[in-house]
């Protein structure tokens, strides 16, 4: 009898869950007709748009229905970008989604040049993130020629760093020596770090004392990655400079510290007096600590 009840009991709840997941789906399925639906309160079907992914993955006309949405520019944009999101929500089921995700992408490459500037960022994103050769070429064409640019240059080569190439790499290199404003050379730099053959750029920067701070710690972290030992050279020629910034000369204690040759650096005596008097003097507070954990970790 017990094992009855028992029994009972797990096929009571087998169809209590069967019937929640139903009702589940059954909500998504109206959320997506809500956000399809034009007649609707711009309101409502975002709100409803939220609750549609499930539909989305489970429903090829869901889908479709929301992908015109997104497509279509006659429709109010807090509509076009809450449609988004849902279809973006269902592409993380990525069995489900797999068969629907090259009418997504074609979707996303229609509205790449949508006059939306806030739509048109997120598309590019995404397309970005997908590595996607069309979006490539767009930010490309636009670094080029600054009339067929859909985002500005900085965004463009923050996306264009998902996928480097050599044509990425060119276009930086352009906008370094001519960059259109500090904040895009400064993404220029940072793509460009991945760059083999930019080393001796950031060498460059690092040691200019006119460069922007920022920058030099940029070319900095750059050189470390791209030429340990050409960064090793730098950092302690810039902890002997007595004129060198003290935030800059703490970069390259930072250097030598994770990468140096423990036994040579314990034997320079000019690099340790160096360090030694970035531990006193007027030196900031912080750079004062990473100078005393220095001499602490060479031994003296």
């Amino acid at each position: 009898m017990a094992r009855k009840r028992k029994a009972a009991r797990k096929s009571t709840g087998a169809r209590k869950a069967t019937k929640k997941k139903g009702s589940v789906k059954a909500t998504a399925r109206r959320a997506a007709s809500i956000a399809a639906n034009s007649k609707r309160t711009v309101r409502a079907r975002v709100a409803a748009a939220a609750e549609a992914p499930l539909a989305l993955c489970e429903s090829d006309k869901d889908l479709q229905a929301m992908l015109n949405v997104l497509r279509d520019r006659s429709e109010p944009v807090k509509v076009r970008l809450a449609a988004l999101q849902s279809i973006q929500a269902a592409s993380f089921s990525t069995v489900a989604f797999e068969s629907c995700r090259g009418d997504y992408i074609a979707a996303l490459r229609s509205i790449a040049d949508d006059p939306d500037p806030e739509l048109r960022q997120r598309v590019l994103g995404l397309l970005a993130r997908e590595k996607d050769g069309y979006a490539q070429k767009k930010l490309l064409d636009g670094l080029k020629d600054p009339a067929k640019a859909l985002v500005p240059p900085e965004k463009a080569l923050q996306l264009l760093s998902y996928d480097v190439h050599g044509q990425a790499y060119s276009a930086a290199r352009e906008i370094v020596r001519r960059p259109p404003s500090e904040i895009a050379r400064r993404e220029a730099l940072r793509l460009l770090a991945a760059d083999a053959t930019a080393a001796p750029l950031f060498e460059k920067l690092l040691r200019d004392k006119k460069e922007q701070r920022d920058i030099r710690q940029i070319a900095a972290s750059a050189l470390q990655a791209l030429d340990p030992d050409k960064m090793q050279k730098h950092a302690r020629e810039i902890l002997l400079d007595k004129a060198d910034y003290a935030d800059i000369k703490a970069t390259s204690l930072t250097a030598l510290a994770q990468f140096g040759d423990e036994e040579m650096i314990g034997k320079d005596k000019a690099l340790m007096r160096s360090v030694d008097r970035l531990s006193t003097g007027k030196t900031p507070a912080k750079y004062k600590q990473s100078a005393s954990r220095f001499l602490s970790k060479f031994g003296q």
